[in-house]
């Protein structure tokens, strides 16, 4: 528990960005399209057993606005990590020092999202999954 589940990677020009990661590291990444805010999923591979760590996937999201000169909109890549609870969870951040990057949504069919800043200004997510019945 409390492991790194997803990544996002920030970009003004999805195309471009997408076409990066797949020359480079042949991730296999899908266009969810103008209703999912033109999400990409981004799948790194298959857990293998001669692999010594497990690895990730994520996804790239629209950068909003310019990339950052001091500050601004996210340059870099967001880690989310899995909660049990998300309601702690935020409360033990602000108690630490985090601030709000973004509130607490729904994100359908998937969990309870946040985004928080640590105290020197990074931005993680925290994501409490929905049970599977």
């Amino acid at each position: 528990m409390n492991r790194v589940v997803h990544f996002e990677i920030h970009a003004k020009n999805l195309d471009r960005t997408q076409k990066f990661y797949q020359e480079v590291f042949g991730w296999t990444i899908t266009d969810m399209g103008p209703q999912m805010g033109n999400y990409r999923v981004v799948e790194t591979g298959q857990n293998t057993a001669d692999s010594q760590w497990n690895g990730i996937n994520g996804g790239i999201t629209p950068r909003h606005g310019e990339a950052p000169k001091g500050g601004e909109p996210v340059n870099a890549f967001v880690c989310t990590i899995e909660v049990e609870n998300i309601d702690e969870t935020l409360e033990k951040i602000a108690k630490a020092g985090g601030t709000v990057a973004l509130e607490k949504m729904e994100v359908p069919g998937v969990g309870l999202l946040a985004y928080r800043k640590d105290p020197e200004g990074n931005i993680f997510g925290v994501l409490q999954p929905f049970k599977q019945n």
